[in-house]
């Protein structure tokens, strides 16, 4: 299998269980996800399968968008509903003045990790290394919120909440820093990744669909293709006589004019073959993807 499964995660799951889930169903070696998702977090969870994790380095996974439920009440050391309770408060604000502080949360803002977050430190999650008591320094960092959308009212005092933001954005942290706005303590009570670059819910499926189309023998049908969360990229297509030259990994000469040192999809006809970039009026390979009648080395 050489392609992207889009799994929408369970709440409660590791997304390192989840490659070891798929690994199982799929019998597939080489598997890995583009991008962590939060144990309790449920929501898009992109998987490379065979030939696709040549492609990580390519994938734009920036671009992230949540829906999430911040009660206000009180606050927990992680920060969800998963935590212990740490403060307590009735200043509850009304859907007026929580959208007046989101406000302040748009654009380029400082954030400081949960230790129950995902962040690895010395190659361990910080939320495993939480679990067994240690503590380590979690320096603050820049990241990008392009909306803080306030949806509607929930109960127990809960507001619905949207989220587009960049990379490495913690939504629970963004709960925390509304409930401080407001003078009223809070934490995420939910929270759902709808987006993650090219891959939404609407090309997601859940382990069990998985798992009935593997024992169909169909979901080779359901991988999403490799050039699929590539589209950002701009595509080269090669003539017929550069086939042979192309198979072989050489360089090749082109008439069109491509910018220099940048990804390119590249196809032969219809076939993605591959990562190319344009150097001094030749393509260079940076990802050659053999069709699969072609190699018979393996992945």
């Amino acid at each position: 299998m050489n392609g992207f499964l889009n799994v929408l995660k369970p709440p409660g799951m590791t997304s390192a269980a989840v490659v070891s889930y798929v690994k199982r169903i799929t019998k597939e070696k080489h598997v890995g996800h583009a991008g962590t998702l939060d144990p309790e977090a449920a929501g898009v969870l992109p998987l490379m399968l065979g030939r696709a994790t040549r492609l990580f380095d390519y994938l734009v996974d920036k671009e992230k968008s949540y829906i999430a439920e911040v009660a206000f009440g009180a606050s927990t050391d992680t920060q969800d509903a998963q935590g212990t309770i740490m403060e307590t408060g009735e200043n509850y604000p009304d859907m007026d003045k929580v959208r007046t502080a989101s406000l302040s949360l748009v654009g380029d803002i400082e954030q400081t990790p949960s230790m129950y977050s995902a962040i690895k430190v010395g190659g361990k999650p910080l939320y495993s290394l939480a679990y067994k008591g240690e503590k380590v320094e979690v320096p603050s960092r820049i990241v990008h919120v392009s909306r803080l959308e306030v949806m509607e009212e929930r109960e127990r005092h809960g507001f619905l909440i949207h989220v587009d933001c960049g990379r490495g954005t913690y939504i629970r942290s963004i709960c925390d820093d509304l409930g401080k706005l407001n003078g009223c303590p809070a934490h995420m009570r939910f929270l759902l990744r709808s987006r993650s670059g090219a891959f939404n819910l609407e090309n997601s499926m859940t382990l069990e669909e998985i798992s009935a189309y593997a024992q169909e023998g169909i979901l080779d049908e359901k991988i999403l293709p490799l050039d699929m969360p590539l589209m950002h990229l701009q595509q080269v297509r090669l003539p017929e006589q550069l086939r042979k030259l192309a198979l072989n990994g050489a360089r090749l000469k082109i008439a069109d004019h491509v910018p220099d040192n940048v990804p390119l999809r590249t196809y032969l006809g219809n076939t993605f073959l591959g990562i190319t970039h344009a150097s001094g009026g030749e393509l260079v390979w940076k990802t050659l993807i053999l069709p699969q009648s072609q190699d018979s080395g393996g992945n």
